[in-house]
């Protein structure tokens, strides 16, 4: 895909539209007429007001199960502090971003300051300290997904959403760690890619409607077939994992000599990619593991064109 120049630098205020697109789009990060960044992230707290206290369990109101969850993270760990980061992202989950009653009913729980918690929400990222969409939609820019239009395609998801953020927090993310199926997305934590740019509308309808796991699944990272039977089975976002998938879906079986069978036919990455309905950019493994750890390594064994059985060489 063929991209328009960066404008001075990649993180100048504006940059060159993909040809045939709408004008330049703005950048996520502001910045000065000298190019220096406009300050937001270290704006310094008001001091004229007295220091926030911990709050006081009996009168702040806390929903039932944000309490049951904050303290089964709270019974992880030695030192109540290492609870912050996930008591944090449960409140968010809850109320959408990190406002200060969910700081506060964070506080009352853990018996942590305003201030301390804010100082980690600030920090990181994917904490969100303003309103925003109902629904976060990230779009990966880093290297791999820019080189195959990933810019494009941020500006055509911000395009699409205009006026409906109140339904989708849509924003560019430095890298999701997904580069095999670049470009991608992450969509409320389900990554999907890659993702080409006449689909983003569809992609925002089925959010919006509460579709998101029918968005593409043969292109969904937790459906991807991997060499870990049972990784990806608990995701953060609460989709059925490969494995649960497998079983449910097509009735594997796992036999005592711990191997998988499968009734959709020949499953081999070899054939993976064109199986019916497959996407061929999704298979690209040239082996599948054996049984026998000494007897993994099947592509070296064909290229020297050598039996795997044959210990005569």
């Amino acid at each position: 895909m063929s991209h328009g120049p960066y404008i001075e630098t990649r993180d100048s205020p504006t940059v060159a539209p993909e040809p045939g697109a709408l004008g330049p789009r703005e950048k996520s990060i502001p910045r000065r007429p000298d190019g220096s960044r406009v300050p937001g992230w270290d704006t310094p707290a008001d001091l004229t007001k007295d220091p926030a206290t911990v709050p006081d369990p009996a009168t702040t109101i806390v929903p039932d199960h944000l309490r049951i969850e904050i303290e089964g993270y709270l019974a992880r760990y030695p030192d109540p502090r290492s609870a912050i980061i996930p008591a944090l992202w449960a409140a968010q989950r809850l109320h959408h971003w990190c406002s200060p009653e969910a700081v506060r009913q964070v506080g009352a729980v853990l018996q942590r300051t305003p201030a301390e918690l804010m100082a980690v929400a600030t920090f990181y990222d994917q904490f969100e300290t303003e309103p925003v969409g109902k629904s976060t939609i990230y779009v990966c820019t880093n290297i791999s997904c820019s080189l195959r239009g990933a810019d494009a395609l941020l500006h055509e998801f911000e395009r699409e959403s205009t006026g409906r953020e109140s339904e989708f927090h849509v924003r560019g993310f430095e890298c999701l760690g997904a580069c095999d199926i670049a470009p991608m997305v992450s969509i409320d934590g389900l990554f999907i890619g890659p993702i080409d740019l006449d689909e983003v509308a569809g992609i925002l309808e089925a959010v919006a409607g509460g579709r998101t796991h029918e968005i593409f699944p043969e292109r969904q990272i937790n459906h991807m077939k991997v060499a870990d039977r049972g990784a990806g089975d608990t995701p953060s976002h609460g989709a059925a994992g490969p494995s649960a998938v497998l079983a449910e879906g097509s009735g594997a079986a796992t036999s005592d000599d711990d191997t998988v069978e499968s009734t959709e036919g020949d499953a081999t990455p070899d054939k993976a990619g064109a199986s019916a309905g497959a996407d061929p950019r999704r298979y690209s493994s040239p082996t599948q593991p054996s049984s026998d750890p000494n007897k993994d390594d099947a592509t070296e064994d064909r290229a020297t064109g050598q039996d795997p059985e044959d210990d005569s060489l």
